[in-house]
């Protein structure tokens, strides 16, 4: 693997300081164990500065005087002083423990609760993989941070400060050329901690993308396999990977300069200490004793110092996850209720769309200038070309996005001055690709009214069509379905999503009728659920069977983002005969895509029979 060629580095912004603020201010809640732990902390500094004291005491009274009793005494109380200080150790290191791992858990629910209320828009342009290293990996660095990194900042700094104090009041002399170190320590710890900010930042992203790359080959393994693109994903993952340990090599460089240089300068310290504390012993203006604690505290002032590279560097690292993780929490919903937003109430399901235009992250326009309305209990169908529209409009009227230009009305009301929970209440959504949950199929089912009774579940179930293959599995109602549902077919699959719909009851739903990919006793079921399913309510289907078109209500023909035809049903025609007599478009759809299509559906029908 090569290193000679790094990868390019992005700087990140400044503002280490706000961010590490921010990162402490989750510490609020658990500010009792905190406070707790900084003054065992401190108790603890005493206790360490006091060592060296009893240890010049008991060399200079005890050894040199020939008082054994001294050396006794001196040894119980370091004995006794070291003891305690194993204590509070363990004390304040559980406490900071729990109050970071508090921490991580705050930030983990804000996370999957900033990330559940951000709108469509978002989801569209972030990857999963993304996502989850920053909720799952820089959560832990955040944690890490509010814990023992700050700590040892505290321990240092304190520790430091003391020591130098002690050493100044022993003998100036010798304390001052000692402790000159100190300011050069801190100038090498603080510019390794700003060199090496960026680089773990850029770290942490390549990790994401690595992770991206993982998850979507995972998803996509069946995918990939089909069309034998192995070769080509391992490439581009090896792509991926040889920039994340370009970035660690640079990193390791970075380290592994400027750590050892940290240590030289500590250890100058010891030397000054051998070479003028020993001339002053000689010349008797300093006792062995006093040396002998002199050296002590400058050996503790090397651990300290030591680890501050170490601490910085730990920080710089920390901030760089708390800047992605913030990234998110910051994140403003494209979607989101406006002030004086009131919950909707007494729905009769009238939807109107006003001269509705809309686009996807501001770009060329995907609908433009829609203008209908559907009254309650009609069924709307939507016909239209891949990508000509039809599903922008139905992602409008659960407001998955808002209109760029325009307004969706329903009851007469803007759904925009509509609470989002209280509008979604309403709706039920069953599509062709149909989402389950790894879970059961009771609770897959009651997603949309997790307290729904026994019976209510199973008379959705049996609307649906699906009670009789479910208590056909090993477990009924309470058998896991798997990832995404793999353990299902396609037609089970669609067939509890309508359960779920049918038990949520709403007044508006939106459909997709795509029934090629099952046989034809199923697609018959799920058309039967389907038809309870809509009685009575206000339905939207993305149509692509004839027979929708023929028992809508009304039927909108989208071609590039606008209505090119529409039909009405009335008491002498449907909606698919006036259309087929007055849109040379819709009859061009019908002849080439639908009546094809049923004539291979009575096909099957033949060959079933």
């Amino acid at each position: 693997m090569s290193v000679d060629t790094p990868s390019p580095i992005h700087l990140r912004r400044p503002g280490g300081g706000r961010i590490v603020l921010r990162c402490l201010s989750y510490l609020r809640p658990h500010r009792a164990l905190v406070v707790g732990a900084y003054l065992l902390l401190l108790i603890n500094n005493v206790i360490t500065l006091g060592m060296p004291l009893i240890i010049g005491h008991t060399v200079d009274q005890g050894i040199r005087a020939g008082d054994a009793s001294v050396i006794r005494l001196g040894a119980v109380a370091l004995l006794a002083l070291a003891l305690l200080r194993g204590v509070l150790t363990f004390l304040l290191g559980r406490w900071t423990e729990v109050a970071s791992q508090n921490v991580a858990y705050d930030l983990r629910n804000a996370i999957h609760d900033k990330l559940q209320s951000l709108s469509f828009s978002y989801h569209d342009q972030a990857e999963t993989g993304q996502l989850l290293a920053r909720a799952i990996g820089d959560v832990d660095r955040v944690r890490f941070l509010t814990g023992r990194a700050i700590l040892r900042l505290v321990e240092v700094v304190t520790l430091v400060l003391g020591i130098a104090i002690a050493m100044m009041v022993m003998n100036l002399r010798l304390a001052l050329p000692t402790l000159v170190i100190v300011p050069l320590l801190t100038y090498v710890a603080l510019t390794f901690g700003r060199l090496y900010r960026p680089l773990w930042g850029a770290i942490r992203e390549q990790i994401s993308e690595l992770t991206a790359h993982l998850e979507q080959n995972l998803r996509g393994s069946r995918i990939v396999k089909a069309f034998a693109q192995e070769p080509a994903e391992i490439r581009r993952f090896d792509t991926a990977n040889a920039k994340f340990f370009d970035l660690h090599m640079i990193a390791s460089r970075t380290r592994a300069m400027y750590l050892p240089l940290l240590r030289l300068i500590a250890s100058a310290g010891i030397i000054a200490v051998i070479l003028y504390g020993g001339q002053l012993v000689i010349r008797e203006e300093l006792t062995i004793g006093e040396l002998v604690a002199f050296s002590t505290y400058v050996g503790q002032l090397l651990v300290p110092v030591r680890r501050l590279g170490m601490i910085v560097s730990a920080i710089a690292e920390s901030i760089a996850s708390g800047e992605r993780i913030f990234e998110i929490l910051d994140a403003r919903s494209e979607v989101e209720d406006l002030p004086g937003a009131r919950p909707v109430e007494n729905v009769r399901g009238h939807v109107r769309f006003e001269h509705v235009s809309f686009s996807y992250f501001e770009r060329n326009p995907v609908l433009k200038d829609i203008d209908f309305g559907a009254e309650p209990g009609q069924v709307v169908a939507l016909l239209g070309a891949t990508g000509s529209g039809k599903s922008s409009v139905i992602n409008l009227v659960p407001r998955f996005y808002d209109p760029t230009r325009g307004r969706v009305l329903l009851d007469g009301h803007d759904i925009r001055y509509l609470t989002v929970a209280s509008l979604r209440e309403q709706i039920g959504i069953v599509l062709q690709d149909t989402t389950l949950f790894a879970t059961t199929v009771r609770e897959n089912i009651a997603f949309g009214r997790p307290d729904a009774g026994e019976e209510e579940i199973i008379a959705a179930a049996r609307a649906a069509s699906a009670h009789d293959f479910i208590m056909e599995m090993p477990q009924g109602y309470e058998t896991a379905v798997g990832e995404r549902g793999m353990t299902l077919s396609g037609g089970q699959k669609q067939r509890i999503a309508i359960a779920r719909a049918i038990l949520k009851d709403p007044r508006i739903l939106i459909l997709d009728d795509a029934t090629s990919s099952v046989d034809t006793e199923t697609e018959a079921l799920i058309q039967a659920a389907l038809a309870r399913l809509m009685k009575g309510r206000t339905s939207f289907v993305i149509a692509q069977r004839l027979s929708t078109l023929r028992q809508a209500d009304q039927v909108l023909v989208i071609e590039k983002g606008r209505i090119a035809a529409r039909g009405y049903r009335t008491t002498e025609h449907t909606a698919h005969d006036e259309l087929l007599r007055t849109s040379g478009l819709y009859a061009e759809i019908y002849y080439q895509q639908l009546r094809p299509r049923e004539l291979d559906g009575h096909l099957r029908k033949d060959d079933s029979s």
